[in-house]
């Protein structure tokens, strides 16, 4: 043999004694082959790689067609200054869209089914509208009986206890009554601390609103949204049912939105054919369960109430905003009753100011009206006084009237003074009969409003337009002539 073709055979022999021992050394109990781990190298989209995942988790959100392409990603990224090559961003954006695929997306549920007048499920959606001119965040309340589909939308700037109340006094008389139980999800509003299991330390104003309308309420376990999938669900159909045709249009205020959305709900009623019943409308079995319902009572006060003090200028602040009240009460503390559309000053459990409540930031709301008092003693705060300016304005054509004379305040504060004793509307009738003068006093309004105490009568007939002299009367002096000619009796004929 040849030494070459001999030194290969004897390699070979070695390999397979070698590959033996191997086997049966990994034969043996408790060896194993060793793995090395995979060779990982440096990529530069390593720096990007939490930039293009937000990208394309966001993508995953948006229609096909507003889809960016990696071509675009990468120029994306490429204007940001990631200097690698575009094949690598391919490379490692079809690694993740693997790995997407891979990965267990969809669970295996339970069906559920409800018996009618059993239980409604209850959840908020965000939405964007345009309400006053600007397009807004709005936190939209839905509310689902769980058996006929049945649902009410009602819009809100946020996710308060008031808000919370006030969404379920509404839904439960649009539904016609109130089901034996309630879902929810693990809200702030609702729920304090979640504990195990299905513990849960609720919270005291909701529980009251719960013992109110005699309905129990349940919570799902953390994360378990399909546990109310019916109201999830209906918070998709809306958005592609409702909220579309809602963020086409300008709305005015909230008022008028939720009107709409009223309407909206009993034509969806109307319309949609009821998924386990499909001959029937939501609607109609909407009347079945109705009669299955508990009645409504009346609607639960749902206000949140709160502690403020009166500042030395008669205001009182929430949520960066001023309400005036009463100048009695600067310096002391009263109760704030917060609804979702009106503030309600509370003194003694005697109310003593209410305030439409505004949402913006950064203003004052006088009442001009609670600084009356306090003008009697301060009658040239009158002059530049802020909450002046808001009197209706035949008290401010009066005032600038009576302030171009001296001592003009002073006028004007006495007939301020008596708002409180004949009401708003007397003194507005004064004040513009007196005007009608042209030299407006205050002895002349105040004697305008004694004439008026007599009441409603005595008023209409000062409102009365003066009569229009039709026919002028004709000077005939030759009726004096035929007085004297008259015969005189035979008593004043005697001397």
């Amino acid at each position: 043999m040849i030494p070459k073709q001999r030194a290969d055979t004897d390699q070979q022999t070695a390999s397979r004694a070698i590959g033996l021992r191997r086997t049966l050394t990994l034969r043996q109990e408790g060896v194993t082959e060793p793995k090395y781990p995979r060779r990982e190298a440096a990529s530069a989209v390593d720096a990007w790689a939490e930039h293009l995942t937000s990208a394309l988790k966001a993508d995953g959100h948006r229609p096909v067609r507003e889809r960016r392409t990696v071509k675009m990603l990468y120029e994306q990224i490429r204007a940001l200054g990631y200097a690698g090559s575009y094949a690598r961003v391919t490379r490692w954006i079809r690694a993740w869209r693997a790995e997407q695929d891979d990965a267990p997306r969809r669970a295996a549920f339970v069906p559920m089914s409800f018996e009618l007048g059993d239980a409604f499920q209850f959840d908020w959606s965000c939405e964007y509208v345009f309400v006053g001119g600007l397009r807004r965040r709005l936190e939209v309340a839905h509310t689902k009986l769980a058996s006929s589909r049945a649902f009410w939308l009602t819009a809100y700037p946020g996710q308060s206890h008031e808000m919370l109340f006030d969404a379920h006094a509404r839904a439960f008389e649009a539904l016609g009554g109130i089901p034996r139980r309630g879902l929810y999800d693990n809200m702030k509003t609702a729920v304090d601390r979640v504990g195990v299991g299905k513990l849960r330390s609720v919270n005291a104003r909701f529980q009251a609103m719960c013992s109110h309308y005699l309905f129990e309420p349940e919570f799902c376990n953390p994360a378990s949204g399909w546990e109310k999938g019916i109201v999830e669900k209906n918070v998709q159909d809306r958005r592609r049912q409702v909220w579309r045709e809602a963020s086409e249009r300008r709305w005015s205020d909230l008022a008028a939105l939720n009107a709409w959305l009223g309407e909206r709900c009993r034509a969806c009623w109307a319309e949609t054919a009821h998924p386990e019943w499909p001959a029937l409308t939501v609607a109609e079995v909407l009347q079945d369960e109705q009669t299955r319902l508990m009645p409504c009572p009346r609607p639960f006060d749902g206000y949140v109430e709160q502690t403020v003090r009166v500042s030395a200028t008669a205001l009182v602040h929430f949520q960066r905003n001023r309400y005036s009240v009463p100048t009695r009460h600067v310096n002391e503390v009263l109760s704030l009753r917060v609804y979702p559309n009106t503030l309600v000053l509370v003194a003694d459990s005697v109310e003593v100011a209410r305030h439409a409540r505004s949402f913006e930031r950064y203003l004052t709301f006088y009442d001009w009206q609670h600084y009356i008092p306090l003008v009697q003693t301060k009658p040239g705060a009158l002059r530049n006084g802020a909450p002046f300016k808001a009197m209706p304005e035949v008290l401010q054509t009066l005032q600038r009237h009576l302030l171009r004379h001296a001592g003009g305040d002073r006028v004007m504060a006495q007939v301020l003074a008596a708002v409180p004793v004949h009401g708003l509307e007397a003194v507005l009738v004064a004040a513009e009969i007196a005007l009608e003068t042209g030299r407006p006093s205050a002895e002349h309004v105040l004697n305008v409003l004694a004439r008026l105490k007599d009441g409603a009568p005595a008023l209409r007939e000062l409102t009365q337009p003066t009569p229009i002299l039709r026919e002028e009367p004709r000077a005939d002096v030759q009726r004096y002539d035929a007085l004297r000619d008259t015969p005189r009796s035979p008593q004043e004929a005697q001397p």
